[in-house]
């Protein structure tokens, strides 16, 4: 099989082994290519020593990476590139890193310590594909298997549990029976793994096109990062509007919703209140309340799993108002993209729509025809620029200085009170109607 590899790749390779030194494009990279993919980033592996890596690029910049773990980086044409010397790996004692390494001369034993045969493969132009270990198969049959002992790999390094169930979502592959028993057994290693290093792998897993299978076929695992879950798990609605339980309803609105991490996100957390908000009258369940508890809950979750702020306000914003009632009414839509902005409004309608798509078939599709219509409306109402915020307003608070507004709060509630009423059609966005709607309120206060 061959690989075209990029040209400064071929020159990596083709520099060390000039030296005397055997290289390889290794790894994901490989896989990519062989997958129809394009690589993110090439690595390299090598013979070649850190230091004597150095010396072959001495003529360019070089930084020492990791030379502990053998990794040196390699700057050429705007672009870094990780070169690793061939290694063996010692104790593993934390679950995440080796307290040490061996360098070594031989590819093979290099490629025995990867994670998973996909990934346990090299390239160069001389020697064309090495797999030892039958990554080419695994990826022919869509399969994701540990290479070697699957339950060492995964106390090696725990966070391999998260990439296996990303991999498996990411690409489409189905987790061979021991890999899969294994990432079960060991599952509560991931309690040793920083969170932040979990978090990418979660949304990567829920981004993927496989996400309902590695959801619901490892619904142990995802409570072991997230345990506030469990409470979910065959929860039933008993409700009309739900056919399916607390956790499967969550699973089947996280892949109907559009693969934005945020909307993922949101989906998962959603209803992660429902459990401690049910009470049961009038012959059907109810979650009065659960919104609230719901976004309360997600505020921890996302905190303890340690996303950024933004995202963090942007989920539990979503979760708070995903159950809200919005009717296909223009003034009521331009208070809530008001309230929230275009993105999250968006955002918002996608959110429940997925919602949608995971309830009872007989509500389904007034539900998706009304939000259908409010779609439409918001893409009106943003082609055709209609005033929904200050920053669209006609004036601004200097032209109300300008007529003899004192410079205090009361700029600020004019302001409101004229957007209020372009909002609700009361007045059009002229600036000459503005102005004289503002000084007439001027006047009467």
């Amino acid at each position: 099989m061959k690989i075209k590899l990029p040209e400064e790749v071929e020159y990596i390779i083709k520099t060390l082994e000039d030296s005397g030194f055997e290289a390889y494009a290794v790894g994901g990279c490989i896989r990519d290519c062989i997958m129809g993919a394009e690589p993110k980033d090439w690595d390299i592996c090598t013979q070649a020593l850190p230091r004597q890596a150095m010396e072959c690029f001495a003529k360019h910049r070089t930084f020492e990476t990791g030379l502990k773990h053998g990794t040196i980086s390699l700057r050429l044409n705007k672009q870094t590139y990780e070169i690793t010397t061939f290694r063996e790996d010692g104790h593993y004692e934390d679950n995440r890193r080796p307290e040490s390494v061996q360098f070594i001369a031989d590819i093979k034993s290099d490629l025995a310590r990867r994670d998973f045969t996909i990934n346990a493969l090299a390239y160069n132009r001389k020697k064309g594909l090495i797999d030892y270990f039958g990554g080419i198969n695994d990826i022919e049959n869509k399969t994701l298997r540990c290479v070697g002992n699957a339950g060492k790999r995964f106390e090696e390094d725990a966070l391999r549990i998260m990439r296996a169930l990303r991999f498996a979502s990411s690409l489409e592959l189905k987790i061979e029976p021991t890999t899969a028993n294994e990432i079960i057994n060991k599952r509560k290693l991931l309690e040793n793994i920083a969170a932040e290093r979990i978090s990418v792998e979660l949304d990567g897993l829920l981004t993927g096109r496989n996400a309902e299978k590695i959801l619901s076929d490892f619904t142990s695992v995802i409570e072991t990062i997230i345990p506030e879950i469990t409470d979910m798990v065959g929860f039933e609605q008993n409700n009309p509007y739900h056919y399916l339980d607390v956790w499967n309803h969550t699973v089947k609105s996280v892949i109907n919703a559009p693969k934005d991490k945020a909307i993922r996100l949101t989906m998962l957390l959603h209803d992660i209140g429902k459990p401690s908000c049910y009470t049961y009258s009038e012959g059907k369940g109810h979650f009065h309340g659960h919104q609230a508890v719901s976004e309360k809950m997600a505020r921890k979750i996302l905190g303890r799993l340690k996303y950024d702020n933004d995202t963090i306000h942007t989920v539990t914003k979503l979760i708070l108002y995903h159950d809200v009632s919005i009717s296909p009414d223009n003034r009521q839509i331009k208070r809530w993209l008001n309230r929230l902005g275009e993105t999250d409004m968006l955002r918002l309608i996608e959110v429940k729509r997925a919602d949608a798509m995971a309830q009872s078939e007989q509500y389904r599709d007034s539900r998706l025809e009304e939000l259908g219509n409010i779609s439409q409306m918001i893409s009106e109402i943003i082609k055709q620029q209609q005033c929904f915020s200050l920053k669209d307003m006609a004036i601004n608070g200097k032209d109300l200085i300008e007529i003899g507004f004192p410079q205090d709060s009361s700029i600020g509630a004019t302001l409101k009170k004229l957007l209020e009423m372009i909002i609700d059609e009361q007045i059009e966005n002229d600036r000459l109607i503005l102005l004289s709607t503002a000084d007439t309120l001027l006047k009467q206060s």
